[in-house]
């Protein structure tokens, strides 16, 4: 995010999700994961073949000895919060933007798509042992000051209590909606899992993992003397062959972990990049969910 013109920054940001990702919502109020709504509607009769038969309405059924079901009314104004890591670890960057500015840009991404289908947005913000609520509000200046605010946050602030923040969500907002979790994830999957399944058996969860590629990998430049930012500890390190293999086979653990701990939770994964584009990343997740939800669908009515 431009230090010298923040506002226009996030101008440009929210052109490049209406022009790349909008499209997607038009005409319904779907959201990155699609899902049933929560109120229900009238009842009507039963049509074999489309409608799903765990929402038949028994009552009615036996009353007037004809199969009816009750309709699903999509939620409106619903709130999406979010749990925003800004760990020390995120100041750190070796592609095209520093994990943060990623973090900054999803966040503003499901804040645009979330307000242009009317939900209001909030956030807990994690920075170092702090943890700052911003309320839920809708418009676009709302967003706009949680977006400032994220990218004006101190920097190498510690590191953060994943699974707390997380837990704190679950419990303070019981209204079901969307719940988006962006962090790298670099915890160990047991600090955080359990809060995440509790958050998920009642929200839509939304897992958005941040990650660069010298996370993945090492290159082969010798010695280099590595800092962690988050306890600021010091060690120098020969990036031998085998260094740099174990390293990898680490990371892939690491994330093989990560991705088993929220497939267990229930929450959808998305994985974005410094290096990759992340528009492109989002639009695929989006359509990849959408594909799956619509084949859920019709196993659920027979395949017709």
């Amino acid at each position: 995010m431009s230090a010298a013109s923040p506002d226009l920054a996030l101008r440009r940001l929210e052109l490049t999700v209406v022009r790349r990702l909008d499209g997607l919502l038009h005409g319904n109020h779907q959201g990155l994961v699609p899902g049933p709504g929560s109120e229900l509607g009238d009842t009507r009769v039963y049509v074999p073949g489309e409608d799903d038969v765990r929402r038949m309405d028994w009552a009615v059924t036996a009353r007037t000895t004809t199969p009816h079901v009750r309709d699903l009314i999509a939620d409106r104004e619903l709130e999406t919060w979010a749990v925003v890591d800004l760990s020390a670890s995120m100041d750190f960057g070796t592609a095209d933007m520093e994990k943060r500015d990623l973090v900054v840009s999803a966040v503003g991404a499901i804040g645009f798509l979330a307000g242009r289908v009317g939900d209001r947005f909030g956030a807990y913000i994690l920075n170092g042992a702090e943890v700052r609520r911003h309320p839920a509000r809708g418009g676009r200046p709302a967003l706009y000051a949680l977006l400032r605010r994220l990218a004006d946050a101190p920097r190498g602030a510690g590191a953060v209590d994943l699974g707390a923040a997380v837990e704190a969500l679950a419990t303070a907002h019981h209204k079901r909606g969307l719940r988006v979790v962006v962090s790298d994830f670099l915890d160990d999957p047991d600090s955080w899992e359990r809060p995440m399944r509790r958050l998920a058996s009642r929200h839509q969860v939304l897992a958005v993992e941040v990650i660069d590629p010298r996370e993945l990998e090492l290159p082969d430049v010798g010695l280099v003397a590595f800092r962690d930012p988050e306890t600021g500890r010091t060690r120098e390190v020969h990036l031998s062959r085998r260094v740099r293999e174990r390293y990898a086979a680490a990371a892939g653990m690491q994330r093989e972990a990560t991705r088993a701990a929220l497939r267990r939770a229930g929450a959808a994964h998305l994985v974005l990049r410094t290096d990759r584009d992340w528009v492109a990343d989002i639009v695929q997740f989006v359509l990849r969910q959408r594909r799956t939800a619509h084949l859920a669908r019709r196993r659920q009515t027979g395949g017709r």
